[in-house]
């Protein structure tokens, strides 16, 4: 029995564990305990393809499984944080004249379920994509989950108003789910951070991606979570209209 070529996969059932137990504490609303299973299990996300590599000992099952694990961790999870948080701001819409369902909840929060669905298909579309070995096309799930998820977690500990208003503001919330549904399943290429090599050259975009997050998170600390993932959006886009022209 071959056991090294398990390995990979107990860490992505591990990621697996962190996500169930993040969206347990993503529906009682304690969004430290689920942020901090959710950082658990994208690591366990991200020593599983490098540990596989490693051993040389990738394989069909594991990129599955690799799926599976991330559609609960970075597609349930954020999902239930956009549906917590819909029906916790003050913040008024058009919908709150309306009940479906259950009058306990707000017909809006269902709104925040839509980027779940669109993680689903992006993530069917990631296991069929022969392009995305070594970069991607589309926002990655865990992109989009690590921006949701800071949200809240910017609410509690920033003390800045400007960012905590925009937060509690439900139109903003609903532009999230709308443009990040669509970001994940578009077809813009964005940079892979996998390291083949560790030249200067070849590696620049990455290191220049990697100072910059840096720089933003000692000047920012918790809102510069979604400020890095705009900046990796937006680092992609420059670079690919440059290698086209």
């Amino acid at each position: 029995m071959n056991i090294k070529k398990h390995i990979p996969n107990l860490l992505t059932l591990g990621n697996l564990f962190c996500g169930t137990l993040a969206t347990i504490f993503a529906i009682q609303g304690n969004y430290e305990k689920a942020a901090l299973f959710f950082a658990i299990g994208v690591s366990f996300d991200f020593l599983d393809g490098f540990v596989a590599r490693l051993l040389n000992v990738q394989g069909e099952l594991g990129k599955q499984l690799d799926s599976l694990a991330d559609m609960v961790t970075s597609g349930v999870v954020p999902g239930i944080f956009v549906f917590k948080m819909l029906g916790e701001n003050n913040s008024q819409t058009w919908l709150d004249h309306f009940s479906w369902i259950d009058d306990t909840i707000h017909p809006i929060q269902y709104i925040g379920l839509i980027l779940t669905l669109a993680a689903c298909y992006r993530l069917a579309k990631f296991n069929i994509d022969t392009r995305q070995s070594d970069s991607f096309i589309g926002v990655p799930t865990p992109a989009m989950a690590l921006f949701v998820i800071s949200l809240p977690l910017i609410s509690i500990y920033a003390n800045n108003q400007f960012f905590l208003e925009i937060i509690q503001n439900n139109y903003f919330l609903i532009v999230v789910v709308v443009v990040f549904s669509f970001l994940m399943n578009a077809e813009l290429p964005l940079f892979s951070l996998k390291f083949k090599g560790f030249g200067i050259k070849e590696n620049v975009v990455k290191y220049l991606f990697l100072v910059l997050s840096v720089v933003f998170l000692l000047l920012f600390k918790f809102i510069a979570i979604p400020l890095i993932i705009l900046l990796y959006i937006l680092i992609s886009v420059i670079t690919n209209l440059k290698l086209n022209k």
